[in-house]
């Protein structure tokens, strides 16, 4: 438990660094994208809600009596798979400029210039290393929620596929955060798996503080890049690189 709240408090840790010199200029880019697919997912997610509550009305006519219990259920799981989908695009399309974020924080934050995936080839080559990247989570994301997906529809098991959704959501957030700094270093999204396995209940507390972040309005517009200066925090105090061998 100690460990998960840990990881909580570094999801927040991150605005206090979003607007600290030198950091500020990469928000900007992530920032736009983040409250322009956060108003269209706001806007797409209200009518894809509106249209379940009135298939419920229709089909559950006879539990007319309990419908104020259930559709406040109904509206949060919703809201949670609609923001999930579009936190996965939102992190695809930033992913090139959250690499650079990630390095500035460090930097604020060790005094040393990291390495940047791709930074060979400048914006480029990091947008090339990032959708590679992205590409690998988002294979490794669609492979799990689409089982996870289905327990909605299976009976008596159902009741379990709202906690199971969240904490796989919480789960793949910490992935996508904390594979920003660990890329940096080098290391393929194998490899930042199985770092962050070893560390479960630091990353479950870290990436349960992205997800409520991502759905407290106004907040929300800053939490992606919150979330990568706070992973980067923790990368740096909880993961210190390997020590070079002696010469």
């Amino acid at each position: 438990m100690q460990q998960f709240l840990l990881g909580l408090r570094y999801a927040f840790a991150g605005f206090k660094l979003i607007g600290k010199p030198g950091i500020r200029r990469y928000v900007a880019v992530p920032l736009a994208i983040n409250m322009l697919l956060f108003a269209a997912a706001l806007v797409w997610g209200m009518d894809r809600v509106g249209e379940l509550m009135r298939w419920l009305s229709r089909q559950w006519e006879w539990l007319d009596w309990i419908a104020w219990l259930l559709w406040p259920l109904f509206v949060v799981i919703a809201f949670v798979l609609v923001f999930s989908c579009f936190s996965v695009i939102a992190n695809l399309l930033g992913a090139p400029f959250n690499g650079f974020l990630s390095a500035a924080v460090e930097r604020f934050l060790a005094g040393t210039r990291p390495g940047i995936r791709g930074e060979a080839g400048g914006l480029f080559g990091e947008i090339r290393a990032a959708v590679s990247s992205e590409s690998r989570k988002l294979i490794y994301f669609v492979a799990r929620a689409v089982p996870l997906m289905l327990l909605f529809i299976v009976p008596l098991i159902n009741v379990a596929a709202p906690p199971a959704w969240f904490l796989f959501g919480a789960w793949m957030l910490a992935l996508e955060y904390l594979e920003y700094p660990l890329g940096n270093r080098g290391l393929p999204f194998p490899e930042v798996r199985a770092l962050v396995s070893g560390n479960r209940g630091l990353a479950l507390g870290f990436g349960l503080g992205v997800l409520c972040l991502t759905l407290i309005p106004v907040l929300n517009f800053l939490a992606m890049p919150a979330a990568v200066a706070g992973g980067t925090k923790l990368v740096l105090e909880r993961f210190p690189p390997p020590a070079p061998p002696p010469a």
